[in-house]
């Protein structure tokens, strides 16, 4: 099996980084509370250098913050968007961006939910564990509007759904009971310092 695929495709080598993160600049990454976490996104209409330009720069902007996807609206963008650098439970990397994401619905009879520890780069420090389909189908278009489909299996169809989740205005602490809510709140309030001085250091090292 390949060990790449790039928007839903296989290819045979890919570098560390995708290449849009090359022309991008680092933008704030929102936090939970900020308005634009908490409600649904608009649909991209339009398609060109604009969207290129913030597809290059929410790449590089999740790269410095150590995540496997960002959508949109982490960095103040209310559109329904995200890029995603994430691999799978087999370790084969899955790299790309979707733009009007849909997360086709699963038969309750074929669906089998994984507890997994999942973050948030909005929701900075806290590790929890969330449910998830163990498989995931995203429908939605690239940059240039042709139709894509992008499928996940493991820790990648928990990504899918998580950003989903994200362009529909929810986090995923408005999956969690309000015992456990409160606990990630307690690990931000614990560890967000910590995060915060690690994402500056590596700004500064993506941009010498």
């Amino acid at each position: 099996m390949p060990s790449v695929f790039v928007q839903g495709r296989p290819v045979d080598s890919y570098p560390r980084l995708a290449p849009e993160a090359g022309r991008g600049v680092v933008r704030r990454i929102t936090e939970v509370g900020e308005e634009v976490l908490h409600r649904p996104c608009r649909d991209v209409t339009e398609f060109g250098p604009d969207l290129a330009a913030l597809i290059a720069d929410m790449f590089l902007t999740m790269y410095v913050a150590e995540g496997a996807g960002l959508a949109a609206n982490q960095v103040g963008v209310g559109l329904r968007l995200f890029v995603y650098d994430c691999p799978d439970d087999d370790g084969v990397r899955h790299v790309g961006h979707i733009v009007n994401p849909v997360l086709d619905g699963i038969d309750p009879a074929g669906r089998r939910l994984l507890d997994g520890d999942e973050g948030c780069l909005s929701v900075p420090g806290a590790v929890m564990e969330v449910p998830r389909p163990d498989r995931a189908v995203v429908r939605g278009l690239d940059r240039d509007g042709r139709p894509l489909v992008i499928e996940g299996t493991g820790y990648f169809a928990r990504c899918l759904a998580h950003e989903t989740d994200h362009v529909n205005g929810r986090l995923y602490l408005d999956r969690l009971s309000q015992r456990d809510r409160k606990e990630a709140l307690r690990q931000v309030a614990d560890r967000r310092a910590e995060v915060f001085a690690r994402r500056t250091a590596r700004t500064a090292a993506f941009t010498i």
